[in-house]
């Protein structure tokens, strides 16, 4: 009966979602499983082999032990008693002759020795169809007729008579007969074990070699199955690794493992993701303060700005950086500028959350992200900070006049206080709907009214609506 092209269509379909069951078994597998799987398949088939070969094994020994315990013995006991029989007629003609003690004994012997035979015929360990009573009745009739014939003779006639030699002729060839046949009989199950024997090996040897076959086979599509999985995967990787150090961070694997190999090119992407994350700040850090600058800022500005989240945008300046580092030089200005991010960092850190953020613009300007609710404090810190630590940096002299003398941008004499620092902060706390390039456009313009204040100080900034009214904030620094 042949099938419809719509029920073949669906027998391919249910072999199809067979095997793709099976192989998304098989790479949900760890690799410690799918090893294992492989080497599971190759023992399986070693102990086949090892128990087909150790049946047939079984099976030649005991045929083995048939004939050498069974058919060998029958055969041989056969011949022996043949034997018997004609020396136990030649014995019996002599003694008809001679008469003595001596002969007679000898009769007896080879009577012994064929019972004995008979007993051997018994004693195999194998339940067969002998016909030891039938040849043991036989051999039994047969003495008797020798012994009544060599009885019979005469000093005058010392030969047996011709009617006892026609009877124990026919005696004598029944006896053998059935013994020959016994031995025959032995002889074609001894053939028929030989050629099983055969058989068994030359089956065996088959078998074996198919198996042998079909396990180098299957260890071989295993082996390839399982290292195709393994190094296609580590190829991927690998593909991959060279497309990151290239710089490309995007790269993503595709790889279908769900095993440790999974698991790693899962870490593998977001290590990627994190060295891509990590580049784009390395690139934009002041290689100074190792602060991220504004490229980082903005971002930072616009992801939070989206999220709709409270902001105060805290831009700070160093109020006469350009005079004391014309005075004292770049080295010291760069100590100076370093001193300024520490004890920003520490402020932050102190009176801050854990997500706030500092930014290096460059120069001397600093930024600071974070809530309305903590800048105030924050400004405070790093306003405080600055005006204890910074004299430290300028000498004595100068220090105790508190001013140095440089020039201004037109070339004359002029005296530069002390440098301060001036702190512009913007919030969106009244007003959501600021961006990014709002709040810094404010915080500049902030900064410039702070800057005309003296001393450190900072001035805050809330922009309630776009039409609606501005409302200044000052806080000076505290002096001694």
């Amino acid at each position: 009966m042949t099938e419809e092209p719509g029920q073949e269509t669906a027998n391919d379909l249910v072999i199809n979602r067979l095997v793709d069951g099976l192989v998304s078994k098989f790479l949900r597998l760890t690799i410690a499983k799918k090893l294992l799987l492989g080497f599971s398949s190759l023992l399986a088939l070693l102990i086949l082999i090892s128990a087909y070969a150790l049946t047939n094994l079984n099976r030649l020994n005991s045929i083995n032990d048939s004939i050498l315990l069974t058919d060998l013995p029958v055969i041989l006991a056969a011949d022996e008693m043949v034997d018997l029989i004609f020396s136990e007629e030649l014995y019996s003609r002599r003694y008809a002759v001679f008469r003595t003690e001596e002969v007679m004994t000898l009769l007896q012997e080879r009577n012994t020795e064929f019972k004995i035979q008979l007993e051997r015929i018994r004693a195999v360990p194998e339940e067969r169809d002998f016909p030891v009573q039938d040849i043991a009745a036989l051999h039994e009739q047969y003495v008797n007729l020798l012994l009544e014939a060599s009885g019979s003779t005469t000093e005058a006639s010392t030969t047996f008579s011709e009617d006892y030699d026609e009877q124990i002729k026919a005696q004598q060839d029944e006896l053998i007969a059935v013994i020959r046949e016994m031995g025959a009989q032995a002889q074609r199950d001894q053939n028929a074990k030989t050629n099983t024997t055969a058989s068994i090996g030359s089956l065996a040897f088959k078998a074996a070699a198919v198996l042998c076959v079909a396990g180098l086979l299957l260890s071989l599509l295993a082996a390839a199955l399982i290292t195709h999985n393994i190094s296609g995967a580590i190829n991927k990787l690998r593909e991959a690794t060279e497309m990151i150090a290239r710089g490309n961070f995007d790269i993503k694997p595709d790889i279908s493992n769900t095993d440790e190999l999974g698991d790693l090119a899962d870490a593998f992407v977001a290590m990627a993701e994190r060295l891509k994350h990590l580049e784009e700040t390395n690139l934009d850090t002041s290689p100074l303060t190792r602060l991220p600058g504004g490229t980082t800022i903005e971002a930072l500005m616009k992801k939070r700005i989206e999220a709709e989240a409270e902001l105060a945008f805290c831009l700070m300046d160093i109020d006469n950086f350009k005079a004391y580092n014309d005075h004292y030089g770049y080295a010291k200005g760069n100590e100076l500028i370093q001193a300024t991010a520490d004890l920003v960092s520490k402020a932050v850190a102190e009176h801050g959350a854990e997500d706030d953020f500092i930014g290096h613009i460059g120069g001397d300007d600093f930024v600071v992200i974070t809530t309305p609710d903590s800048f105030e404090a924050i400004c405070q810190a790093v306003v405080d900070s600055f005006d204890a630590d910074i004299p430290g940096f300028y000498n004595a002299s100068d220090r105790k006049r508190g001013y140095i003398v440089g020039e201004n941008r037109q070339g004359d004499k002029v005296d530069f206080p002390l440098a301060t620092i001036s702190i512009a902060v913007v919030t969106n706390k009244d007003n959501k709907s600021l961006n990014h390039i709002q709040f810094g456009e404010i915080a500049a313009e902030m900064k410039e009214h702070a800057k005309a204040e003296t001393g450190s100080v900072f001035k805050v900034e809330r922009r309630k609506s776009a039409g609606g009214t501005r409302k200044d904030r000052k806080k000076k620094a505290k002096t001694a």
